[in-house]
């Protein structure tokens, strides 16, 4: 791997819920302008370890990261506390599960963002707005009803409508925590293309239980269980020639 190319580089990440034992010393390159998919069994630690990134348990008590998540080129620990989780979550966006927008006007939620950093104006936030909104594949569809309320659109407009919230402060890595499984089969293919596409300007990280969809969208794969990563590298190899058997037993249905 060509060390220019690593957007993130995690090394010896654990993390702990209390007492509880989480994630286990995790290593791993995330490449930069490329989609990761993390993989594994429900429960294996691959939502908490995509909320490290953008340090989302900051917001739970008697939560604890050690190790390091270093963002390049600037060679910053995105888990230390010196470094400011507001700052960290403009830089790193997230798009959940199910669609959440604001109870505001389309405008406004991909506004939001902005508006936090202090940018007011009309024709700066007009601007990113239907920038945003074109990245997200759903300007067309709103550009004449943009003061209309969010929870208009429907399901797979307003996971569109995330993501063009999650683009307008411009980050460097979006996380994607199971973006389509509240999503139909037509609203879902949407969303495939775009995270393709997406990944053009971003770094992109994603959590998903369908394994079609991990080998349709990433380049590279990580299968995750009980908290550790078992296996890592090019989602093609992963998926065709696994080199261990429990990544096999996975893939191919015998648990999980």
């Amino acid at each position: 791997m060509v060390k220019d190319n690593i957007k993130a580089e995690i090394r010896n990440l654990n993390f702990f819920y209390g007492t509880n034992h989480v994630l286990k010393n995790i290593n791993l390159s995330i490449i930069e302008k490329k989609v990761t998919s993390l993989i594994g069994p429900s429960g294996c630690g691959k939502t908490t370890f995509l909320r490290c990134f953008n340090r989302m348990h900051d917001l739970y008590p008697h939560n604890r990261y050690e190790g390091e998540i270093i963002l390049l080129p600037e060679n910053i620990n995105i888990i230390s506390n010196q470094i400011d989780p507001i700052e960290v979550r403009m830089r790193i966006s997230m798009v959940f599960q199910k669609p959440n927008p604001f109870p505001k006007t389309i405008f406004e939620n991909v506004a939001y963002g902005m508006r936090v950093r202090g940018v007011n104006k009309k024709n700066v936030l007009s601007e990113i707005v239907e920038k945003s909104l074109k990245g997200a594949a759903l300007w067309d569809e709103v550009k004449d009803r943009i003061d209309k309320p969010a929870f208009d659109l429907s399901g797979g407009q307003q996971q569109r409508l995330c993501i063009a919230r999650a683009l307008a402060t411009n980050p460097e890595i979006l996380l994607f925590d199971e973006p389509t499984s509240a999503l139909d089969p037509i609203a879902t293919s949407k969303i495939e293309e775009l995270i393709v596409e997406l990944k053009n300007n971003v770094t992109i990280i994603i959590v998903t239980h369908n394994m079609q969809q991990a080998a349709r969208v990433s380049e590279y794969t990580a299968f995750m269980y009980l908290g550790e990563i078992i296996e890592y590298g090019k989602t093609e190899r992963i998926f065709t020639t696994p080199s261990e058997k429990l990544t096999e037993d996975y893939i191919t249905g015998r648990f999980g």
